[in-house]
């Protein structure tokens, strides 16, 4: 009778950290879209076009601009960690700043 109880949470357990490990890419880009509404959106606008108003009065650069599409994701990572022109620095982790550029580089994919 133990045995089978132990067999049963052992397969909880196993199904359980699968569940788990299948959802952390979706976690990563729900971060990288959290981080962007937080911290960019006001500036560079929902679809990274940077047309609001604060976009227009600080030139916030269209992320589905050529130009940004050929900058390296190190290039994005410095601004980001940098700053750039009148676009403050931020302190984030590597994983926050990955999921960042990948969830601004997917704008310009729809």
């Amino acid at each position: 009778m133990i045995r089978k109880w132990a067999g049963r949470v052992a397969i909880g357990f196993l199904a359980a950290a699968a569940v788990c490990f299948l959802c952390l890419p979706a976690q990563a880009q729900g971060g990288g879209e959290k981080l962007y509404k937080a911290k960019c959106v006001g500036c560079h606008a929902a679809d990274g076009s940077g047309s609001t108003a604060a976009g227009k009065a600080t030139k916030a650069r269209d992320f589905c601009s050529e130009d940004v599409k050929k900058e390296s994701d190190a290039e994005m990572t410095e601004a980001i960690v940098k700053g750039k022109n009148k676009m403050p620095s931020y302190k984030l982790t590597e994983a926050e700043i990955k999921s960042l550029v990948a969830y601004i580089r997917s704008l310009c994919k729809k």
